[in-house]
């Protein structure tokens, strides 16, 4: 009795693979581009479920690593490596990427999220302070606060600007103007608190 032979498909498909990224490199062949989506993107899906843990998250890594073979499938070279390989390698690139880019904007709304009092302070305080913002009293404060807080607490107050007009003005994020315009008007508080006493 013969042992049964063993299978031959992962190299078919290694073959089938080079064939239809050859095709896509060479005729852009959305046939054999669509043979190549069939089988790696629900890999990609995935990888990407269990990298970003958010399925549209996922979805976006299938399309832009789709679009990146898509665009890159000529400098697939089957004698460096396995088609696989070179795919699954602009796969992880492309989730690095994003997980950059994930980053870039936790880092960037940071301010927003640790200071939910902003708004409030922005509306309440401003109609609170109105008639106090024209006393000289309260120029000879804001004359106390640091040069950042007090650009902004003038450009705001006094020049009428918004916060994202003011970032803009100042080179700043949005969310470090609000920060320092919280600042500033706690230490205006405080001081108002003082001479009231």
């Amino acid at each position: 009795m013969t042992a049964p032979s063993k299978p031959q498909e992962p190299n078919t498909q290694h073959q089938e693979l080079c064939t239809w990224l050859q095709a896509v490199a060479v005729k852009r062949d959305k046939q054999s581009f669509s043979q190549l989506f069939k089988w790696f993107a629900p890999r990609i899906k995935q990888f990407g479920i269990k990298q970003f843990n958010n399925e549209a998250q996922a979805l976006e890594l299938v399309q832009e690593t789709m679009t990146n073979i898509w665009r890159k499938s000529h400098l697939y070279n089957k004698d460096r490596g396995a088609p696989t390989t070179w795919m699954y390698s602009i796969m992880r690139n492309m989730s690095f990427d994003m997980l950059r880019k994930i980053q870039t904007q936790r880092t960037e709304t940071i301010s927003d999220d640790i200071w939910p009092i902003d708004n409030a302070l922005a509306t309440d305080d401003l109609e609170q302070y109105e008639d106090h913002l024209q006393n000289k009293n309260i120029i000879m404060m804001l004359d106390q606060l640091p040069e950042n807080q007090r650009q902004v607490v003038f450009g705001l107050y006094f020049q009428q600007a918004t916060q994202e007009q003011l970032a803009q003005q100042l080179n700043l994020p949005v969310g470090t103007v609000k920060s320092r315009l919280r600042l500033a008007l706690n230490k205006l508080r405080q001081q108002l608190g003082e001479s009231n006493d």
